[in-house]
């Protein structure tokens, strides 16, 4: 295994970390619970000392498996990442006691990397407005925390705006080869990295969907590329080639994945990657644009909108069914993202008021009116309204439980 330094502390990471978003799954429904662990267990025991989680994977129920997991003495062999959720904050009272219930479910006094989850322009202010910075001084200070940082899914200002406004030690940000420049991107990288900000790195094979049913077209590609590599190997170690970047989670829930992803990670030095290797990864790179059902390049220059709708994410998440038509997460991710539902403001196709400022200066001459009204129709189709009702009702009851489980039990105690 190889490690890469944080830069403003020293701390030596895993390259490959290990993501407890996606567990596996029993074959009548359900979390694999003693899978999961043992997988999670061979890993660490294989070199990763890196684990990212948050309180609403799996609705609730990762953080106390993983919790769990870390039992028999590998609390001790690990550095927790775990996250803040905005859209469960409505006061600075309820970030002491959502880390509180945290700490609780990992029996421990400390989390190592503790992140504002998925910030975007509003839940960032919101944070603002409610004092997040002091939190983060003080959880700090007092060693609940040990370093503060960010996930993001927001473009490039928004991230420059969020780094430059506190002493960040890490952030966490949505990056692969067919994104390199949307979101926070190169650009985000580069620049986190020019404030020693160590990066991990989300979604590196775009849920998997990289390494999972490629297009038949890309598979040909790797198929008869000069050195023989699986599509996910290509994927990550196109991540890191980048020396900015610190760890690349991986959302491993096969054995035969967690081999794999350990071996490459054994290997996969900054700039390791020739010349001809990356022009493998640019034609397959090509190849995914020549599929797109929008060939929106994610300038923004259509942004800002007029309707708050979220163009350019609109037609990623379109687009994403023709890479990955077998995906089951797209769908759920849209609405939860563009729906509102994780604290930023309502940006969904739907809301589109056909005004046309968007196509006047679109440079691409993307019809985005008529395009839109397809996103609406694939995405949402009818009862978007019901749908995000339904879904923030679901994440709300699972940060109920993260909140008041630990004051039930408390409760409960005091009784007997």
């Amino acid at each position: 295994m190889l490690y890469r330094t944080v830069p403003k502390t020293g701390d030596k990471l895993s390259i490959l970390g290990f993501g407890y978003m996606r567990l596996p799954q029993k074959k009548g429904g359900g979390i694999d619970e003693e899978r999961a662990i043992r997988q999670l267990r061979y890993a660490i025991d294989h070199g990763i000392n890196y684990v990212d989680t948050a309180p609403i994977y799996h609705f609730g129920k990762s953080e106390p498996i993983l919790g769990r997991a870390l039992a028999d003495g590998y609390r001790e062999k690990v550095r927790i990442a775990t996250k803040l959720p905005p859209w469960s904050v409505f006061s600075r009272a309820d970030m002491d006691r959502i880390l509180a219930g945290q700490l609780e479910i990992f029996k421990t006094d400390h989390i190592d990397y503790y992140l504002l989850h998925s910030l975007g322009k509003d839940s960032w202010d919101k944070l603002l407005r409610l004092g997040v910075l002091e939190f983060l001084d003080t959880a700090k200070k007092d060693g609940r925390i040990k370093n503060a940082g960010f996930s993001i899914h927001s473009n490039t200002e928004t991230f420059k705006e969020i780094i430059d406004a506190y002493n960040w030690d890490f952030c966490q940000i949505q990056f692969n080869y067919l994104d390199e420049h949307n979101q926070a991107g190169i650009e985000g990288l580069k620049y986190a990295a020019s404030k020693q900000i160590a990066v991990m790195v989300m979604e590196p094979l775009r849920g998997g969907n990289l390494a999972g049913h490629v297009p038949d077209d890309v598979q040909k590609i790797w198929d008869t590329a000069p050195v023989k590599r699986s599509a996910a190997e290509w994927g990550l170690r196109w991540v890191w080639n980048h020396p900015e970047v610190t760890v690349v989670l991986s959302g491993m829930n096969e054995e035969a994945h967690i081999d794999e992803n350990l071996r490459v990670a054994e290997t996969a030095l900054p700039g390791s990657l020739t010349e001809p290797d990356l022009a493998v990864l640019e034609q397959a790179r090509q190849t995914y644009r020549r599929l797109m059902k929008v060939d929106c390049t994610g300038c923004r220059y259509c942004m800002p909108c007029p309707a708050g709708v979220n163009i350019p994410e609109c037609f990623a998440f379109y687009n994403n069914t023709a890479f990955f038509p077998h995906s089951r997460e797209n769908k759920f991710l849209y609405i939860g993202r563009l729906g509102g539902i994780m604290g930023d403001t309502p940006s969904y196709a739907g809301l589109c008021k056909h005004c046309g400022k968007c196509e006047r200066i679109c440079p691409q001459h993307i019809p985005i009116q008529q395009r839109l009204e397809e996103v609406s129709a694939v995405m949402e189709g009818r009862g978007m309204v019901v749908k995000r009702f339904a879904m923030k009702a679901v994440m709300g009851g699972a940060m109920w439980v993260l909140g008041m489980g630990g004051r039930v039990k408390r409760v409960v105690a005091g009784r007997k």
